[in-house]
């Protein structure tokens, strides 16, 4: 295993860590702690971080893939499923602000999807390669 593959793991530890505390520790917290009102102002402000971070991550590691000769699905998919989380944001914001339920929930189910699909592939390409 060479030095550009371990930092491909560590960039997987570190994806994993960032959504796993998120959905752990922050999520629960925010609708737990804070009232209805307050809820978007924090959430509108970490979610396009998180994204943001998904999507630096998936590129670093898309080039390490050209040196490592691995990964080059999981940086691509890490990458764009970054990219679209982000570019739905203000779409998913809308609907929620404009009360239209049903595509605030096909568009958050989609995020939520994407980065659980994000998740369990930097998590298990680890184990197969």
């Amino acid at each position: 295993m060479n030095m550009f593959n371990e930092i491909q793991i560590l960039i997987s530890g570190m994806l994993c860590g960032l959504i796993l505390f998120q959905s752990i520790f922050v999520a629960p917290t925010v609708f737990k702690e804070l009232a209805e009102d307050q809820r978007p102002i924090i959430l509108r402000s970490l979610f396009p971080k998180l994204f943001k971070s998904i999507t630096l991550l998936g590129f670093i590691f898309l080039i390490l893939s050209s040196k490592t000769g691995n990964g080059y699905l999981i940086g691509s998919f890490t990458l764009l499923s970054g990219i679209i989380c982000h570019a739905m944001i203000g779409a998913t914001n809308e609907a929620k602000d404009k009360g239209n339920d049903r595509l605030f929930k096909i568009l958050h189910s989609v995020s939520v999807l994407l980065t659980i699909s994000v998740l369990l592939t930097n998590l298990l390409w680890i184990f197969i390669v």
